[in-house]
């Protein structure tokens, strides 16, 4: 079934509601993953990635998870079921969301919840190396996890368990996150020091 959210509107809705370049940034990159994934698995690509971007659309504007009514992601997913989205992309925002007690089961659920946490971590490594994202490889990931103060925001726990709820094996799991990143390196602003700078 194809997205009722075309991902043109997602994109005009994420640029509405989130300002943060960082932010912005995380979420085209767990797009980027998503759709990855899902032209792997022959899922629908629009559908798993319309999904990715827009999984943190309300958290620059409703960051308190505590607030039942408009804390994130209550919000997007009350926007989006607002717009007649499918409903297994507003049950997948809500499952990656831990605290709201809804277990990732589908495939498309279990994978936004495996590259959330690894999205946010890549680009964090990606940023420190003079090379950013290229080069990048699993054994200095797991490197720079074992670092607490690295990143320090990034859940480790999730990280790893993300792999083990695909049934993956964690290197292979990265690579494949690293190579989707580094596909969309341009609009994710991850290519070398030297390159971010003359741009």
């Amino acid at each position: 079934m194809s997205s009722r959210i075309s991902r043109a509107e997602a994109w005009s809705l994420l640029s509405e509601w989130v300002l943060s370049e960082s932010l912005r940034r995380h979420c085209l990159a767990v797009e980027a993953a998503m759709v990855a994934f899902a032209e792997r698995g022959g899922h629908d690509a629009e559908l798993w990635g319309v999904t990715g971007l827009l999984h943190d659309a309300d958290y620059e504007r409703f960051p308190d998870m505590d607030d039942a009514e408009q804390g994130h992601p209550r919000t997007i997913m009350a926007e989006l079921e607002r717009r007649d989205a499918p409903p297994q992309m507003v049950r997948a925002i809500a499952a990656h969301a831990s605290f709201l007690g809804v277990p990732p089961e589908s495939e498309l659920e279990r994978t936004l919840v495996a590259v959330d946490e690894l999205c946010g971590f890549l680009i964090a490594c990606a940023y420190v190396r003079p090379e950013g994202i290229h080069g990048l490889t699993p054994k200095s990931v797991k490197k720079k996890l074992k670092q607490p103060s690295f990143a320090a925001a990034v859940s480790r726990d999730d990280v790893r368990a993300g792999a083990d709820q695909l049934g993956t094996d964690f290197d292979e799991h990265v690579a494949f996150v690293i190579a989707a990143l580094e596909a969309r390196a341009d609009e994710l602003g991850l290519h070398s020091r030297e390159a971010r700078a003359e741009a």
